[in-house]
């Protein structure tokens, strides 16, 4: 299976580009190739490339062919640096497009010739009108998905969609948000990285909304103290791992699901790598270091990630403090550095082993437990599972940067500014890299 994913905003500006025109157009994506451990491979769009009048040989209502120059110079460049190609071009009309029999022959010609000056990679064709898209790998017939990430996970164009089934036991849902949306969830793969006190409130929640496919990942066991937080832990789980008791749980509401445990820590690069087979990540996490891990995978792999947070301040016995967190990160969305959430320091220390930490003569001391209460999670994590529904299930909320303050009872949405030169979230940054950059993460 293939999947052609690229940021929303690249999606509506090659809609505005190829479409609405006099004549067909096209235009070149240069996409970084990365794989997940089932074999899917995902073509990542890093940058689009239109070409200008000179580089077409035809162009007109129902033609476009580039030049051979031209593509002789786009495929030099796609092989040094490591590139994918899709070629895009537009149909007429407000239908959905197809692929055309003159279509098929120019990308056969296409094929050979990438065979022969650029193998090894996949490479694909889009075909773009009014009505949506459609994609294919380069010369065959075999059909792709594509996917869009932004404030939505829009699932442009899926060859595979099954018909809906077993959709009675979520017939409220369905009544809310359709069999579409309620079909959307159930095919979603979420990873849940920390099952704690909100972490174990998400996975209880999608289990009941119907989603069949979690990664789990928690180092911990559970303690003593951790009772009065982590949903579904009895006393006898003490010293058993998170992720498990959170699996119980799921299994037992749906025996049909599938539940990958991860029992390690997301700052390694072991760990941190499972998260590439996740649509969607939950980031249920307390330390700035894995919130820079999963940042970075959120934008290097096009993969979202809902963060939700609480924080509860107590002064010389009082509560001073209620705070609630939701963010989503994602193409368009300002990352945590963006949002100057994330403490140099504190990423630096977590990123240590506990032999690094007693040798450095800046850390001092072990991090005090921070207050928490399930109410507060309960709360909070209802607002990130409820993003999640607006981004895929067609739930109107607009959202995504809620802060929550307990104390005045009020929600407020933050509307962050990126900087187009941040290194994790922009394009002069670690957008759509793939594996082609590193991940900033504790090597094993």
């Amino acid at each position: 299976m293939i999947e052609l994913v690229l940021a929303s905003t690249d999606a509506d500006a090659i809609r505005d580009q190829l479409t609405g025109g006099q004549n067909e157009a096209c235009a070149i994506l240069y996409a970084n190739e990365t794989s997940r451990t089932d074999g899917t491979v995902r073509l990542l769009v890093r940058e689009v490339q239109y070409p200008t009048q000179d580089d077409y040989t035809k162009r007109g209502h129902v033609e476009a062919e580039l030049s051979p120059d031209f593509v002789a110079r786009v495929t030099k460049r796609a092989r040094r640096e490591k590139y994918s190609l899709i070629f895009a071009h537009s149909h007429p009309g407000i239908e959905a497009p197809i692929f055309s029999h003159i279509d098929s022959l120019g990308e056969k010609r296409l094929a050979a010739f990438l065979a022969h000056r650029h193998p090894g990679s996949e490479h694909a064709a889009l075909v773009v009108s009014e009505g949506g898209m459609r994609a294919r790998r380069l010369g065959k017939d075999e059909e792709i998905c594509v996917i869009a990430i932004g404030s939505y996970r829009d699932v442009i164009f899926d060859p595979t969609m099954p018909s809906p089934s077993n959709l009675e036991i979520y017939d409220r849902q369905v009544r809310a948000f359709g069999s579409t949306g309620q079909q959307a969830l159930q095919r979603l793969r979420i990873a849940i990285v920390g099952l704690g006190g909100t972490g174990s409130l998400v996975a209880q929640q999608l289990v009941h909304l119907g989603v069949r496919h979690l990664i789990l990942i928690d180092p911990d066991v559970l303690e003593s103290t951790n009772l009065n937080r982590v949903a579904n832990a009895m006393p006898g789980d003490i010293g058993h791992p998170k992720v498990e008791i959170a699996a119980r749980y799921i299994n037992a509401v749906a025996m049909d699901s599938t539940v990958t445990c991860v029992a390690g820590d997301v700052t390694r690069s072991s760990t941190a790598k499972e998260l590439l087979n996740a649509d969607i990540i939950f980031g249920c996490t307390d330390s700035h270091g894995s919130r820079a891990v999963l940042q970075q995978i959120s934008y290097q792999y096009l993969i979202p990630c809902i963060d939700v947070g609480t924080t509860i301040a107590v002064s010389e016995g009082s509560v001073t403090h209620i705070y609630g967190r939701v963010q989503l990160l994602a193409p368009g969305h300002a990352c945590f550095t963006c949002s100057s959430l994330l403490d140099p320091n504190e990423v630096r220390r977590d990123m240590m082993s506990d032999f690094e930490r007693q040798a450095d003569p800046y850390i001092r001391g072990a991090r005090e437990p921070a207050p928490a209460v399930m109410s507060l999670n309960s709360t909070v994590v209802s607002l990130g599972v409820t993003m999640l529904l607006s981004m895929v299930a067609g739930i109107p909320v607009g959202a995504r940067h809620i802060l929550y303050n307990a104390i005045n009872s009020a929600l407020r949405n933050v509307r962050a500014q990126s900087d187009s030169n941040c290194y994790i979230c922009s394009h002069a940054g670690g957008l759509a890299r793939g594996d082609s950059w590193p991940l900033n993460a504790r090597q094993d």
